[in-house]
C-alpha cells in the first residue's frame, strides 16, 4: 500500500473514531513501523506488541501452552489466541495479530511451506482469519504480508464501519 491509500486509510479510521492494535510475530514490528508514516496514526494506533517467541506470546497474550505444542507457534490457532489476548489487553476496536513462516526454519511442511502466513482480525464482536501463501525472501514475504492486511483492514472499515 503506498503512502497515499495508506494515509486515505489512517483518515477513514480517525474520522470514525476507530483505534488499531497489532500482536506481530513474523512481522516484527513492521506492521506498526509502515502504519505510523501516515498522517494521523497517532490518534489511531493504540499499540503494536512483538511477540515473537513462544514464551512471549504465552506470557504477554496468554496463548496456551497446550496450543503451542499441539499446533506449532505458525498456526491459525495461535493466531486467534494472539488476537484474542491482545483485545483484552488493548482494548482497540480493531485487534489484529499474525504469525507465519517468512523463512525457512520454523514449523514448515509440504502443508505450510515457507511463506504461508496466518491473519486474524477481532473487531464489532466479529472474527476473521486468513491463511495466504506468499513466494519471495524473507523480507519480501513480511512485506507482502503488511500490503495484504492493510487491505484487509481497507476492507472492513468500508464494509462495516461505513454507518
Amino acid at each position: 500500500m503506498n503512502e497515499k491509500e495508506l494515509t486515505e486509510l489512517m483518515m477513514g479510521l480517525k474520522d470514525k473514531g476507530l483505534t488499531v492494535a497489532f500482536a506481530e510475530s513474523c512481522t516484527a514490528g513492521m506492521l506498526a513501523s509502515e502504519f505510523v508514516k501516515a498522517k494521523g496514526s497517532s490518534e489511531v494506533l493504540k499499540g503494536s506488541l512483538v511477540v515473537y517467541q513462544p514464551e512471549v506470546k504465552q506470557k504477554l497474550l496468554g496463548v496456551k501452552k497446550e496450543t503451542l505444542d499441539l499446533y506449532t507457534a505458525e498456526s491459525q490457532q495461535v493466531t486467534n489466541e494472539l488476537v484474542m489476548g491482545l483485545r483484552k489487553l488493548l482494548g482497540a476496536d480493531i485487534s489484529i495479530a499474525t504469525t507465519g513462516l517468512a523463512g525457512p526454519g520454523g514449523s514448515e511442511t509440504e502443508e505450510k511451506p515457507v511463506g504461508t502466513m496466518f491473519v486474524s482480525f477481532l473487531y464489532d464482536g466479529k472474527a476473521e482469519e486468513f491463511r495466504e501463501v506468499f513466494k519471495g525472501n524473507t523480507e519480501s514475504v513480511r512485506k507482502q504480508l503488511v500490503d495484504f492486511i492493510f487491505d484487509k483492514l481497507k476492507g472492513v472499515v468500508e464494509q462495516h464501519y461505513n454507518r
